[in-house]
């Protein structure tokens, strides 16, 4: 698994990726997929959701396949069950992706040999969320900078 897991692999798809393609983006706010692509959004990144059951989400165009989706794609990420994984390294090799990265949990050795087959770069088992923060510097403890200096609490008002 480490093989998927390079630091300097994922050091590189973060500073030169700009678009991602979300497979799996879910259209409810408490869910972790939602929460990855509000973020990646915030920071700079054109977030393609990939949900053939929502027409819109994060106020995007909602394409129901990779294939369908009408711009370049630099990384695919995806938040499905791990048995879709081979038919989505397809689709992303057709569309000519530059990675597949894979969330926490979704683990497929086929998957992984398809897209490596087809000269993409693969990261798996690792949340984009969590390693964008860990390696442009925008870790916190909630997940977002607050921007507060002090651990120092006031109190309830």
């Amino acid at each position: 698994m480490t093989r998927y897991q390079d630091v300097t692999d994922i050091q590189r798809v973060l500073h030169n990726a700009r678009t991602i393609a979300i497979v799996g983006l879910s259209n409810n706010p408490l869910r972790a997929s939602y929460f990855v692509g509000y973020y990646l959004k915030r920071h700079g990144y054109q977030v393609v959701p990939v949900n053939p059951r929502e027409p819109e989400i994060l106020g995007e165009t909602s394409y129901p396949s990779l294939r369908d989706v009408p711009v370049p794609v630099d990384v695919v990420n995806v938040f499905r069950a791990p048995s879709a994984l081979p038919e989505i390294a397809r689709e992303a090799v057709a569309i000519g992706a530059g990675t597949l990265w894979t969330q926490f949990g979704v683990i497929n050795a086929e998957g992984a040999r398809i897209a490596e087959e087809g000269g993409l770069t693969v990261v798996m088992d690792r949340c984009l969320k969590i390693e964008h923060a860990r390696y442009v510097g925008r870790m916190h403890w909630l997940g977002f900078n607050t921007h507060r200096i002090t651990s120092v609490r006031t109190g309830l008002q």
